[in-house]
């Protein structure tokens, strides 16, 4: 099994993997939430970057040791740890930020100091209506900057064009900092297309083409270790290890 998307690190594993794999013990698990605007997904607790979740992003609690949960992603099911002060209780988020990056404010005005920064993509949840900006339970977001969760953007390579200039970043998966696969993953599932998060993954999905097709906006072109997306004939965007940027 790919330990990337098995629910399972040896103290612990979901009930669905019963005589699957050797655990501990099995559990349900229990919903959370992310709290913190970037988390790392990890191998291990004291491990690499295998991904990022941004705030508001659900995932299911399957194991808590030392200060770290081990988790399972419900955008893509990517398993991995996260600090336990990174989570909290489950929401039902209403809107995702839909401008690059947002910031939430402690107040309905320009004026007021900044609580945080959002990624695209990020999960809020609204609560209240103040003119040009939307109230939420962690402060106040420039309305212009959220889409209700229920409307997909129309097109991916739109999406991708907004990171335009994002710098590189191994794993990651915000405006802050991504990479190749994390591109295409935002920009598939802003449009309403589950997306894998790992290049080889995504490159299993979907059908494949000719060699000699035409290439079509919105393809994904892959070579060893690296995907990227067609634009229009003569251009592709991609997050790349050259430029380190979008």
């Amino acid at each position: 099994m790919d330990r990337r998307l098995t629910p399972a690190n040896g103290r612990a594993a979901l009930d669905v993997l019963r005589g699957q794999v050797v655990a501990e013990r099995f559990v349900t698990g229990g919903p959370a939430c992310l709290i913190q605007p970037v988390t790392d997904l990890r191998a291990a607790p004291d491990g690499t970057r295998d991904r990022q979740v941004l705030f508001g992003e659900a995932v299911t609690v399957i194991d808590r040791h030392s200060g770290y949960a081990f988790v399972q992603a419900a955008k893509d099911g990517y398993c991995g740890y996260v600090p336990e002060a990174a989570l909290g209780p489950a929401t039902r988020p209403t809107h995702r930020v839909s401008a690059p990056a947002t910031h939430v404010y402690s107040g309905a005005k320009v004026q007021a100091p900044e609580v945080m920064a959002l990624s695209f993509g990020s999960l809020v949840t609204v609560t209240g209506d103040a003119g040009k900006f939307a109230e939420t339970p962690q402060g106040f977001i420039p309305a212009v900057h959220l889409r209700p969760v229920d409307a997909p953007f129309p097109e991916p390579v739109a999406v991708a064009e907004m990171f335009l200039g994002t710098p590189y970043l191994w794993g990651g998966n915000s405006r802050f900092g991504i990479d190749c696969s994390g591109l295409v993953q935002t920009a598939l599932v802003a449009c309403g297309k589950a997306c894998p998060a790992d290049s080889d993954h995504q490159r299993t999905v979907g059908v494949a083409v000719d060699d000699d097709a035409p290439l079509l906006r919105g393809d994904l072109l892959f070579w060893k270790g690296h995907v990227a997306m067609v634009v229009d004939d003569a251009r592709l965007i991609h997050a790349n290890g050259h430029t380190m940027s979008v």
